[in-house]
């Protein structure tokens, strides 16, 4: 066959699709050409190759074996690439000339469904966003699990709302370009984006076969339609299967859920860690003992969207409480859970057809494990669960379908005739038993010609080219035969038929043909039959997340000492002896310096916190932001006795960063943080904030970090639970105007002139910042160290005032602190000093009490 028809198909199927690498199916391979392989061959580290394709000429080509396609895709889509997969779809043996070959999927960071490449604990979305004015409409789904949700909301909360979803790839409009504020996400253009909602409600209409959309709930949610309308264009265009596996548009709204931005998300390290990125020391780290992905993905999904639904909050922690109270039955549930597997993308790989016989065992047995966990949690009469078992679905159908037609561990590869059960299907194991019979007959030709022609070195061997033959050396031609058929010659014999093997071959091959036809066929029955009951399988999956999560979070509560928090609509917040949750599991069992929290918008609003750095005012005020958000997910939390009012927002601005990309500084982000919270905060809201001001000048910052204070306290609109942590001693005499400020301190002890951070919140506040301590505990040079302190005592006295800075030091090299400018109660050895009566001493005397100095001098230094 010529080359050239092979590249005029290559050329057609790539102008369709320019920007996107195209794996061209060639028999048992993909091949990529040209620019394509370029890119595929520096990638993946694959050999660059050339084929002549007509004329002469030689093109640029990369392969890669069909069977190690996973692998390849990961690393492509993880590095940003578009992945088109171009299919044989003509049967070959039909075909006259070149077999037909279209793309059947298009693979993108938003639309991967391979396990190998998934992360089976958190949902692959990808998100359309339509804005319009003052309110954007947003569709998501998870093509992996079928999970298809839409929203309206103001353009306020939309980059709040994207950072929740952490998209993996974000459909836009042509025009407007992502908002530096969104959560970075390889973005593709929607050139089919409907202007009006119209042509998007027309589009959704087609394509869920329905009238109307009245019964999605999103009749009156033009921009979400429209974004709606995107993304399953999209999904039609590049997903020719997947699109057909998403479930509805179900609508959500944001007004029960807690308002959490990106900055708190990472502040509060809910599902990284600052430092290393890395899910170990999060939130969710400590939390995360599901047992089922579907779980996992839940939790997720709670933790980074808590509820201000009181009702709702009441039910979880209900179920977490009855999970907590009887431990053999949450280690019994959590027994069966841990074998599930995941029912949610296994059953969307059937309805989508790539689903191989394993993954549909592996189905029915987590399907069948339904009736055992709803008897565990039934027989000991957990009334508090029984609104979950009461919606778990019966899909005993489905468990007995599946287990009368497979085999218990059937192969991979259908068509074999090892992947349904024997007795299944009559003709199948006719066709079958055809094949081994022959296989057999076959199998004692070997003997039984050696036998007869005494050739003890013949042999039966087949070939694709050939089929079955019987082989003779060179040495043994004289004693074949006549009625062997010579078919090929060796070097050292030759090859043979005979009329019985041709007949015996024609059955195997014929009876092989019929049982892969046959099998394939019924498996793909069995396929189409589960997917029509996916809705099923879902909801029985929601419920094992549910009973994961509430078994999960009893188990967290178990063992580190969680308790169930008093939830209240009240402006109040009571933490007796609470902790960090992660910091206590870092620092190790029992180490961890518990602290009470009371705020309370009648006589506590705002809390002003003073206190060195190291001493623990960071680690403070996080842990009563999580406490309450673990609180207001339906999870039991580190403390004694938790009262906690329900808040609607939580609000944190700790740390300073510069945002080079824009040319913002430290200061100014540190502005705009607060400026957003100051508009947003509402009286049920809580606030952490962290040194405001400390980016200027010292009485800009001052200034700055007062008027805040004020108007948080001032202002009945954004009157909020506030924590306000300040080295601004002077702002702890706003509690003698204000009446609901109160002043707190982290206590530090000084032993031999070192600061000791007891990490205890005390009443009243710090009388001292001790920076030069932590320099030095931070190893600063004892030079630098020593001038700070001369520095520090000139400006105490008060002579900063009026010069601006201490007299600068001119000397070059090592600097050494006049040992006179201490003032005695700062030095030991100066105190001694001045109390020596050196008018009474000998010269002896004063040498022996110099030497002592010196040695106490010494020692002093090598302490520290």
């Amino acid at each position: 066959m010529s080359a050239t028809p092979i590249r005029k198909q290559y050329l057609g199927i790539k102008r369709q699709y320019p920007d996107v690498l195209v794996f061209f199916r060639l028999g048992d391979f993909y091949e990529t050409f040209d620019d394509d392989a370029r890119v595929v061959s520096r990638e993946l580290s694959i050999t660059l190759t050339s084929r002549e394709m007509g004329r002469g000429k030689r093109f640029p080509m990369a392969g890669l074996p069909y069977h190690a396609l996973d692998g390849y895709l990961a690393k492509l889509v993880n590095r940003g690439f578009k992945v088109a997969i171009c299919e044989q779809v003509g049967d070959a043996t039909l075909a006259r000339g070149l077999v037909e070959r279209e793309v059947v999927r298009v693979v993108t960071p938003g639309t991967v469904v391979e396990p190998e490449i998934l992360d089976h604990k958190k949902n692959n979305y990808l998100v359309s966003v339509v804005q319009d004015g003052p309110e954007a409409g947003i569709a998501y789904a998870d093509i992996s699990t079928g999970e298809f949700r839409i929203t309206q909301l103001p353009e306020s909360a939309l980059a709040s709302e994207l950072d929740r979803l952490s998209p993996s790839e974000l459909l836009l409009p042509e025009g407007p370009t992502a908002d530096s504020t969104w959560p970075a996400a390889p973005v593709t253009r929607a050139n089919y984006l409907a202007d009006d909602a119209d042509e998007s409600e027309r589009v959704l209409l087609e394509h869920f076969g329905v009238t109307s959309l009245e019964s999605f709930g999103c009749e009156s949610l033009p921009l979400a339609v429209r974004a709606a309308g995107a993304l399953v264009g999209y999904l039609q265009e590049t997903q020719k299967a997947a699109s057909g596996s998403l479930a509805g548009p179900s609508t959500y709204s944001l007004d029960k859920t807690v308002v959490l931005d990106a900055q708190t998300r990472r502040n509060l390290e809910l599902f990284s860690s600052a430092w290393r990125n890395e899910v170990e020391g999060s939130l969710l780290w400590v939390l995360d003992k599901t047992c089922t992905p579907m779980g996992a993905r839940l939790l997720k999904e709670w933790i980074g969207q808590p509820l201000f639904d009181l009702v709702e909050l009441e039910r979880r922690l209900d179920s977490v409480q009855a999970f907590y109270s009887d431990g053999i039955t949450r280690s019994r549930v959590t027994k069966l859970l841990s074998k599930v597997g995941d029912l949610e993308r296994t059953s969307v790989r059937v309805q989508r057809g790539v689903a191989n016989p394993k993954e549909l065992i592996a189905l029915k047995r987590g399907l069948e494990l339904a009736p055992e966990i709803k008897s565990a949690i039934e027989e000991i009469g957990l009334s508090h669960l029984t609104w979950i078992l009461d919606r778990m679905p019966d899909c005993s159908d489905l468990v007995e379908l599946i287990s009368c037609t497979l085999t218990d561990d059937p192969s991979t590869a259908v068509g074999g005739g090892g992947v349904v059960r024997e007795g299944y299907d009559t003709e199948l194991d006719k066709m079958r038993n055809a094949s081994s019979e022959a296989r057999g007959f076959i199998a004692n030709l070997e003997r039984e010609e050696r036998r007869k022609t005494g050739i003890k070195s013949l042999r039966v061997g087949y070939n694709k080219v050939f089929g079955y033959y019987v082989e003779v050396s060179r040495s043994h031609l004289s004693q074949v035969p006549d009625e062997y058929i010579r078919k090929q010659t060796l070097v050292n014999g030759e090859r043979f038929v005979t009329p019985e093997l041709k007949e015996f071959e024609a059955l195997i091959l014929g009876a092989q043909e019929k049982v892969e036809e046959l099998e394939q066929a019924i498996y793909r029955r069995l396929c189409a039959q589960v997917a029509e009951n996916v809705n099923r399988i879902h909801e029985l999956a929601g419920c094992f997340a549910l009973l994961d999560i509430y078994s999960c979070l009893a188990e967290v509560a178990s063992l580190y000492g969680y308790i169930r928090p008093e939830l209240t609509e009240d402006d109040v917040l009571h933490i007796t002896s609470g902790r960090h949750p992660v910091v206590e599991r870092v620092v190790g069992e029992g180490v961890f310096v518990p602290n009470d929290s009371h705020l309370a918008g009648a006589e506590r609003q705002i809390v002003v916190l003073t206190g060195p750095n190291m001493s623990g005012k960071s680690t403070y005020m996080r842990q009563v932001a999580l406490i309450t958000l673990m609180a207001q997910i339906g999870s039991f939390v580190p403390a004694e006795k938790a009262q906690i009012g329900l808040v609607d927002r939580i609000f944190t601005r700790v740390g300073l960063q510069d945002d080079l990309s824009t040319g913002r500084s430290t200061f100014m982000i540190e502005m705009l943080e607060t400026a957003r919270i100051l508009h947003m905060a509402t009286p049920r809201s809580l606030i952490i904030l962290d040194e405001i001001g400390r980016g200027t000048s010292t009485y800009d910052g001052l200034s700055i970090a007062q008027a805040v204070i004020e108007h948080l306290h001032n202002d009945p609109r954004v009157a909020a639970r506030t924590i306000f942590a300040t080295h601004y001693h002077e702002l702890v005499k706003l509690a003698d105007t204000l009446p609901r400020i109160v002043n707190c301190n982290v206590t530090v002890a000084e032993e031999d002139g070192k600061a000791v951070f007891l990490h205890k919140v005390a009443p009243g506040g710090a009388d001292k910042s001790y920076g030069i301590q932590v320099a030095q505990l931070a190893g600063i040079p004892r030079p630098v160290i020593d001038r700070a302190a001369q520095v520090l005592q000139h400006l105490e006295n008060g002579a900063g005032s009026k010069q601006g800075v201490a007299p600068v030091n001119n000397e070059t090299g090592p600097w050494q602190m006049s040992f006179f400018s201490l003032p005695p109660e700062t030095s030991p050895l100066l105190n001694e000093l001045a109390k020596l009566d050196v008018a009474s001493m000998t010269p002896r005397d004063a040498i022996v009490k110099l030497y002592e100095l010196q040695e106490e001098a010494r020692k002093s230094r090598s302490s520290t």
